[in-house]
């Protein structure tokens, strides 16, 4: 059921978003964290200072779910909604999407912060036998922040950002899911010699200091 719908969502995205021939490959950093660690608050600001596109795979989620029309609506919603990990198919055809759709509009914007993913296993075998030779991962930006702090942030921002997983039964599934099956991602990229590292915990402005040095060296 799953790969037929998906299935169609490729087929319809294709249609959408027809392929472009790339002068560049895609530069790619995956943004890993914890719920609330502010991956979404570091990325803008990345945004802002480097020629990066921020692609939130959990924003490009929600926006799918909300479609009308969407095959994989309903089904992307009772992930969501149980705080488990959408099947890689679709993220990876959102994700892709998005990418071409940013470069179609300007070859010179190929590098790309990818939040959010992969955030398991079966994200990361998806990504390497879908992508390996479509975009290039240049680094794993990761946001340490403890448990709890994260779960306070996002019981904050859930008074006024509407997100239905921003609530305390939502978290603790979210936080369950993200030590169980992200962190063992992160700790397979540190063995690789990828991961940057970052203090999550802090102000924002303290957090970017950190954030900015990386960018500056690593490009």
């Amino acid at each position: 059921m799953i790969r037929r719908l998906c299935a169609t969502v490729s087929q319809k995205a294709s249609r959408l978003c027809p392929r472009v021939s790339l002068t560049m490959k895609p530069q790619v950093v995956f943004v890993l964290g914890g719920p609330g660690a502010g991956k979404g608050t570091q990325c803008s600001k990345i945004v802002e200072h480097y020629n990066y596109t921020h692609l939130s795979a959990g924003d490009l989620l929600r926006e799918e779910q909300a479609r009308q029309g969407s095959e994989c609506g309903q089904l992307i919603a009772n992930y969501i909604k149980e705080g488990k990990i959408v099947p890689v198919h679709i993220t990876i055809q959102l994700l892709w999407k998005a990418m071409q759709q940013t470069m179609e509009k300007d070859e010179k914007m190929f590098h790309f912060l990818i939040d959010g993913f992969p955030r398991n296993e079966d994200n990361l075998q998806g990504w390497n036998s879908t992508m390996d030779e479509k975009a290039l991962v240049k680094f794993v930006l990761f946001f340490d922040c403890d448990s709890e702090v994260c779960i306070g942030r996002c019981l904050e921002r859930g008074k006024s950002s509407g997100r239905t997983d921003d609530n305390r039964e939502s978290l603790e599934k979210r936080i369950k899911t993200y030590l169980m099956s992200t962190r063992p991602i992160v700790e397979l990229y540190e063995k690789l010699g990828k991961v940057r590292s970052v203090d999550a915990s802090r102000s924002v402005e303290e957090v970017f200091t950190d954030v900015k040095a990386i960018f500056d060296k690593e490009g």
